[in-house]
């Protein structure tokens, strides 16, 4: 009986989560400029729209620039950080490691006001730099929460046997370690890809007259007959984000897997 009913409730909360993005690509494909039910008719007009705005061209291509810099710059980053993180011990450690993650539980607008704050008494001027600065700092703990693990999988015998066979640390860590983590790596591009191109509180602030993509599609929400061409981005970003996030997920299971696989073959041994 307690599993009926638990059956009926995960059923629940998942219509209860996605069935408003479910509305989107259903209103992105309706013909009216109306959102409301009965729809009237299947049209791919809206998605045609899109390819003749040069605004959302040029905000389009700010959005891949900053996603693109913002992933590689954090997780370089993150890998410096994961790295003394697992492998070291030093003075102020902890409150240091837990410094460094404070960003991914603060809102969004407290970062974004403070940034903007900071780049205003460095006499900057907002442009791309400072958005990708601004993801750079949101996408750093994701990445590091991804990384770490990978640190603490990785077979440090490995990397000690080519310490000992004569190779520098530098030399080690690009032909040792870096291979072994790097389905980590690719995770940490992929999240932090996805989390620069979706976010937009931040962008808000720091974007000047340089737009992102979901700041171009809040100042389209205006114009309700813009609607339906933006439920129509909307929809493409959608299934972008879950793409990503389905080849980052399929990533970390085989990196899991491969480890796990390592350690039973040293156990074995």
């Amino acid at each position: 009986m307690m599993k009926k009913y638990l059956g009926a409730f995960m059923v629940v909360f998942v219509l209860f989560l996605y069935a408003p993005t479910l509305l989107l690509p259903l209103f992105a494909f309706n013909e009216s400029t109306i959102i409301s039910f009965p729809l009237s008719g299947f049209t791919l007009n809206w998605f045609s729209v899109l390819w003749q705005a040069e605004a959302l061209q040029a905000a389009t291509i700010n959005s891949l620039i900053i996603a693109s810099a913002s992933s590689v710059t954090a997780t370089g980053l993150a890998l410096l950080a994961a790295s003394a993180g697992v492998r070291y011990s030093f003075p102020g450690k902890t409150p240091m490691m837990a410094a460094i993650m404070v960003p991914m539980f603060l809102p969004e607008i407290i970062i974004g006001v403070s940034l903007l704050t900071v780049v205003l008494l460095a006499g900057l001027n907002l442009s791309i730099f400072t958005i990708i600065m601004g993801h750079t700092l949101i996408c750093v703990p994701f990445a590091i929460a991804i990384l770490r693990s990978s640190f603490q999988q990785l077979d440090q015998s490995m990397q000690e046997a080519s310490l000992d066979l004569g190779e520098s640390r530098a030399v080690t860590f690009l032909r040792v370690t870096l291979p072994l983590i790097m389905p980590g790596v690719v995770s940490s591009l992929l999240i932090s890809f996805t989390i620069s191109l979706d976010e937009f509180v931040i962008a808000f602030f720091l974007s000047g007259t340089e737009p992102t993509l979901p700041v171009y599609i809040w100042s389209q929400l205006r114009f309700p007959r813009k609607i339906p061409s933006v439920m129509a981005l909307g929809t493409i970003l959608l299934v972008l984000s879950v793409c990503l996030l389905a080849v980052s997920e399929i990533v970390r299971r085989r990196n899991a897997r491969r480890l796990g696989q390592q350690d039973t073959g040293g156990a074995w041994q």
